[in-house]
């Protein structure tokens, strides 16, 4: 495991997205995003991502430098085109089409199409709380065919991740942001690259076998080759039964079918979709009443026995508030096999290696 400072990390990333062609400020802006992710212990969605960024940029499925295409505009509703650039860019421009839309009219909705890579979707709804706002998030990934539905064992869901944020007055915003398989493809990355395990039955292969084995996935692998899931025999499942493959299907056809960007399917160029509503609580609420009682069921929520072999109830992004105020503090861990892949893919591009060691430094 090596541990490395969140700005130098920052920094060295940044460096990496130079050279591959985006500019100083779209290569900070991924490179923030995704230290980010790993900052709240989304390890899935963080660093793990850049020699993937990489490879889809040089393949042409990302662009560098896009801007969104405005495809409908209306007071109330936007449909925007991401042209494939990085999600990292287009998303938070949909984001706050969205968010200057329900300030002027208390509601909107904004389905982003075609998107590179979006990362952590919470960070969407994060931006979104910032503003005072409600939002709602469905996303999907067209042509990630990686999740079996429920009684089923042959992939045809991606990941298709459901997200809520909610604002509070003088706290953290509540945001609820999951895949809806058991783990995000990111996850089985992750223990592929000697992180943290998968849990137990995560995975089914077409026999109906249940795994936590990456290779399933991926096919065979090495530490230092890519990992391509078209490789693998097995597939991810939807998690909670019927309900998460339920859940799956409405992102499926809201995130994709409703935003253009398409539901997943074969032989289809990668792309995320997101369909996303916003609401302005001080338009809904004259009276006040939101936040008041948002903090009362809170505490209400929170102050239960906990049941045993837990120390207290939680609820959605404490286990983040407290990852990311340690590993700001003293930097951010990744396993060897993950932080090998970034330095090999950063020196083809023709990073120093100098800069290598200032990372680690």
């Amino acid at each position: 495991m090596v541990t490395i400072q969140v700005e130098k990390l920052i920094d060295f990333v940044t460096e990496v997205f130079v050279r591959a062609e985006s500019s100083e400020a779209e290569a900070k802006r991924i490179a923030s995003y995704l230290t980010t992710s790993n900052l709240t212990g989304h390890d899935s969605h963080g660093v793990i991502r850049v020699p993937v960024y990489v490879r889809w940029k040089q393949a042409g499925a990302v662009v560098p430098n896009q801007s969104i295409a405005m495809v409908v505009d209306t007071p109330a509703l936007a449909v925007v085109d991401g042209r494939f650039g990085y999600g990292q860019t287009v998303a938070p421009q949909a984001v706050q089409i969205g968010i200057d839309k329900c300030k002027a009219s208390g509601l909107a909705a904004v389905a982003l199409r075609n998107s590179g890579h979006i990362g952590r979707v919470g960070d969407w709804a994060e931006m979104a709380a910032a503003a005072g706002l409600v939002s709602i998030h469905f996303v999907n990934a067209a042509g990630s065919i990686l999740v079996a539905p429920f009684g089923g064992v042959e992939r045809r869901l991606s990941t298709a991740p459901f997200c809520v944020g909610i604002p509070r007055e003088a706290q953290r915003p509540i945001v609820l942001d999951f895949a809806t398989s058991i783990v995000a493809e990111g996850k089985v990355l992750v223990a592929s690259r000697g992180g943290k395990k998968l849990p137990t039955g995560a995975l089914i292969d077409s026999d109906g076998t249940l795994s936590e084995d990456p290779a399933l996935l991926y096919g065979p692998y090495t530490p230092d080759s890519p990992r391509i899931h078209d490789n693998g025999t097995g597939a991810i499942r939807a998690f909670g039964e019927h309900k998460g493959s339920g859940l799956a299907l409405i992102c499926e056809l809201l995130g994709g079918a409703l935003t253009g960007t398409g539901a997943t399917g074969p032989d289809r160029r990668f792309a995320n979709g997101m369909f996303a509503i916003y609401v302005d609580p001080q338009r809904i609420d004259p009276e006040h009443f939101f936040d008041a009682d948002v903090a009362r069921y809170v505490k209400y929520f929170k102050d239960t026995k906990p049941a045993a072999g837990a120390t207290e109830v939680l609820i959605p992004g404490d286990p983040e508030a407290r990852t990311r105020a340690e590993r700001s503090k003293n930097g951010v861990p990744l396993p060897d096999d993950t932080w090998a892949a970034i330095v090999s893919i950063a020196r083809e591009l023709g990073v120093s290696e100098r800069a290598v060691q200032t990372a680690v430094a």
